[in-house]
């Protein structure tokens, strides 16, 4: 394969902040490169770097092919244009029944497939994708990875979504601790090695802790022994000479040790892994049982001339949590918006009027940009100041962050402000478009966890099924102009593969477990480390 271009020691600043340093990569001819990280990790930034719209503060892009045709698809535009579209980008627009007018009236997903298609009818040499599967139904998805599997140049991409990278990547950047991790392999083979890796550099610090207490137990001791015998050279009439001589030796003995120490140290230089990234918050509410939060008769809308849903009735109780769900186009977006009174529709509409809603949009525009943390949040006094900064570093936030616009945040940290208001006041019921788009792996996870305990009433939009079935009880489905309420929604049952699966992931961290304690010198560790092995192979042999 021929190399397209490297980075050396490529390092961005952004408003007196490091975002990263030190980074060194290479970009091989035919290669789908996943960056992963947190947000505001710099993923964006690295892919606006390679796109030529930023420039590193220090170090080099090099490009080693002449003249290379490379495209950018922005995670998120407020336009696009329509003007100039190309038959095979009307081909792919086609497929995925995107109308080719009105960018601004397209749902979420439609907008993302429009500005898709326009990149990947291109057939650059080199494609940069910036969460390219936000907003997507499965449908969608599967006919995303359709495209980049049969892509004929290079694609380096951000996501979050673990199983699209382990399904098309051959390479991951990982952006950590402002330094680039470079692994052959998807997503997962990159876990794994990141796993053994802190497994061993961990059982190497613990085994330089051990050595450094035993040194310096002894050097304790000599040291004990040192004073003792200076204290005897000044105290013993007649063997003053004799103790001098002694505590000599004993302050040779302990700087021996100290020296052997140092050296030791020097040798095996073993540092304790960085602790994992983590993200913690939760949301209260005022539970309301036994009266309706909303009530929905003949319910009809149609949009820029497409019918939407038609007669609808539904009713939804306080403490309720429904998943919306439907195609991309199908009106989910819209619904929520006719349910709190921002898009007119036929028919009734009744919210409760006690109800306190926090409606968080799919948007990403519709913060003040300019504004800090710190005016947004204003806070009078101090400690209701700290309580809103202690939330900002729980959700991964830096402390210079309270003082930098909201612009400059990457489009995960925007969204994490947008959380913030609904953390902070309580709301008694949460109405959430697409909540966990561009939010980080960790950040997803708590969002999961805090939905589920969370006591309110709740209407969520999401594309991402285990999110749902683990956050929502009842759902919503917009299918053929109808809107049905199916309650209860057992979770599918999971197939023989999914079983087996199962038992081997289970199996194989319980042999990872054994092996977290031991070294290469211990009796079991060969037949361990070969049975983790063989469980890794056959766990991907059975995911491929």
């Amino acid at each position: 394969m021929k190399e397209l271009l490297k980075l050396q020691d490529v390092r961005f600043e952004l408003m007196d902040t490091v975002i990263f340093e030190k980074v060194n990569a290479s970009v091989q001819q035919g290669e789908v490169i996943g960056i992963i990280g947190k947000n505001g990790a710099g993923k964006s930034t690295l892919l606006r770097l390679i796109a030529g719209e930023l420039e590193p503060s220090t170090g080099d892009i090099h490009w080693l092919q002449p003249n290379i045709d490379t495209v950018f698809v922005e995670q998120e535009t407020e336009t696009h244009s329509f003007s100039e579209v190309t038959a095979s980008e009307s081909a792919l627009l086609k497929k995925w029944h995107v109308p080719e007018h009105d960018f601004p009236l397209l749902s979420g997903g439609e907008k993302l497939k429009a500005r898709l298609s326009a990149g990947l009818s291109r057939n650059a040499q080199l494609l940069l994708l910036d969460e390219p599967t936000n907003h997507l139904d499965s449908d969608s998805i599967r006919l995303l990875l359709a495209q980049i599997r049969k892509y004929p140049g290079t694609i380096i991409m951000v996501s979050h979504n673990r199983h699209f990278l382990d399904a098309v990547a051959t390479k991951i950047w990982s952006l950590e601790n402002h330094k680039l991790i470079e692994h052959i392999g998807n997503y997962t083979s990159y876990t794994e090695a990141r796993q053994q890796k802190r497994l061993t550099q961990q059982r190497e610090y613990d085994k330089q802790q051990k050595m450094v207490e035993r040194i310096e137990s002894q050097m304790d001791v000599l040291t004990s022994w040192s004073h003792k015998a200076h204290d005897e050279s000044t105290t013993q009439e007649g063997y003053k000479e004799h103790y001098r001589m002694k505590a000599k030796r004993m302050d040779k003995q302990v700087k021996s040790k100290q020296k052997r120490l140092e050296k030791e140290l020097d040798k095996i230089h073993a540092e304790a892994p960085e602790p994992e990234y983590e993200v913690s918050f939760s949301m209260n509410a005022t539970h309301k049982t036994g009266k309706h939060f909303l009530e929905v008769r003949d319910l009809s809308k149609a949009f820029g001339g497409k019918l939407l849903f038609k007669k609808v009735n539904f009713v939804i109780l306080h403490g309720e949590k429904v998943a919306i769900e439907g195609a991309n186009g199908s009106g989910k977006t819209t619904l929520l918006k006719i349910l709190l009174g921002q898009e007119p529709a036929e028919g009734s509409v009744w919210l409760s009027p006690s109800a306190s809603i926090g409606y968080l949009t799919q948007e990403v525009f519709d913060l003040p940009l300019e504004k800090t943390p710190g005016e947004l949040f204003y806070k009078e006094t101090f400690i209701a100041r700290g309580k809103v900064q202690n939330l900002m570093k729980h959700l991964g936030f830096t402390a210079a962050q309270w003082k930098e616009p909201i612009g400059a945040m990457s489009m995960g940290e925007r969204i994490k402000c947008k959380l913030m208001v609904y953390i902070l006041e309580e709301r008694d019921a949460l109405i959430l478009d697409e909540p966990t788009n561009h939010l980080d792996l960790p950040s997803r996870k708590q969002l999961e966890e805090t939905l589920a305990q969370y006591t309110g009433t709740m209407l969520v939009v999401s594309h991402d099924q285990a999110f749902r079935e683990r956050t929502t009880t009842s759902k919503l489905v917009i299918a053929d102009h109808r809107i049905e309420k199916q309650l209860d929604a057992p979770a599918p049952e999971r197939d023989e593969n999914e079983e087996l699966l199962m038992r081997l992931e289970t199996e194989r961290q319980e042999v990872l477990g054994k092996l977290s304690f031991m070294t290469a010198k211990d009796k079991d560790y060969a037949a361990l480390d070969q049975r983790f092995i063989e469980l890794t192979q056959e766990i991907n042999r059975l995911k491929s």
